[in-house]
């Protein structure tokens, strides 16, 4: 038995305390990317194959349906056109850090693609973000500097959780750290299907997340499952056939692409509404409900404490 399929068992003979938690104030706000060129051209992860291609009007529905509901929840969502030459762009979520300053100025640090068959994406995000007020930086760009990729970053307790790894490099959490003034918690990854933190970690509320520990090595796995006061535990075959962690939260009401049985009962038994919108074709290009949407009210010193030159937290060495 792998280490999380018997995090898995140890879970479901737990009995489920009842503690006051409190549910995200983020996550009301998204950005998402119009599916108008979405193509598979290029593999760049495990899922992608040019052989086997989306249909564009069946993708277009799924993702009018998951913009509609998010919407429907009360949601907010902006939608940003897709370059013709940028087929991943749909996937948002990689586009950059949204967030909201202490002064109510928004800001967003645009990703670094590790690939530079998505680069292109992040020039035209910085001039939308920047055409709607938002002040944007960089880690890297073009090619120089640390890599960083939003979907690997995550607020979670006192500090962002970030990945790093296959996508986003170490030298990027020093940078995070230091621009924004926060606490950086980073975690390894090691899972080649699980190349972006937010296909194994979903935060649900102030102690709640979906989690899959098999993405992780050894100390990262252990150090998330420490962070994480109630974690509902993924198998790696959870989170690499149902996409059950790449999903988004509003308020009480979490929106996912598939859920397996025992996950909807832990879902509901703290609490949750669980609705299923099906963006299967998307998942030819490994991404799913989160990486279609990127939440950017995040808000410094509401969400995520301050801290005066930052911090860096790293797992130890095996």
């Amino acid at each position: 038995m792998t280490e999380s399929a018997e995090l898995v068992r140890e879970q479901t003979t737990e009995t489920t305390e009842t503690t006051e938690t409190a549910e995200l104030a983020w996550g009301r706000h998204y950005v998402a990317v119009e599916p108008t060129h979405f193509r598979i051209d290029y593999a760049i992860n495990p899922f992608m194959d040019p052989e086997v291609q989306p249909d564009p009007a069946l993708a277009m529905e799924q993702w009018q349906t998951m913009v509609a509901t998010l919407r429907g929840l009360g949601a907010t969502v902006d939608v940003l056109p897709q370059r013709p030459d940028a087929p991943d762009m749909v996937y948002a979520m990689n586009l950059g850090l949204g967030l909201v300053g202490a002064d109510g100025e928004h800001r967003v640090v645009m990703s670094h693609m590790r690939y530079p068959q998505r680069r292109m994406e992040t020039g035209s995000a910085q001039e939308w973000f920047a055409g709607r007020g938002a002040t944007t930086s960089y880690v890297g760009r073009d090619g120089v500097g640390a890599h960083l990729e939003a979907g690997d970053v995550f607020p979670f307790g006192d500090a962002l959780v970030v990945g790093y790894g296959p996508r986003t490099e170490e030298l990027a959490l020093k940078h995070l750290a230091l621009d924004l003034g926060v606490r950086v918690r980073g975690l390894r990854i090691t899972h080649p299907g699980m190349y972006h933190l937010d296909l194994a970690f979903c935060p649900l509320d102030s102690r709640r997340a979906i989690v899959c520990p098999a993405a992780l090595d050894a100390p990262s796995a252990r150090a998330l499952m420490e962070l994480v006061p109630e974690p509902l535990v993924l198998t790696e075959e959870e989170a690499l056939t149902t996409f059950a962690a790449n999903s988004v939260v509003v308020g009480r009401t979490v929106v996912m692409p598939a859920c397996p049985d025992r996950v909807r009962a832990q879902l509901e038994a703290w609490g949750f509404d669980v609705v299923i919108v099906d963006v299967s074709e998307f998942h030819l290009g490994g991404g799913s409900i989160r990486c279609l949407t990127n939440p950017v009210d995040l808000t410094l010193g509401r969400d995520l404490p301050l801290l005066p030159r930052g911090e860096v937290v790293l797992p130890p060495l095996d």
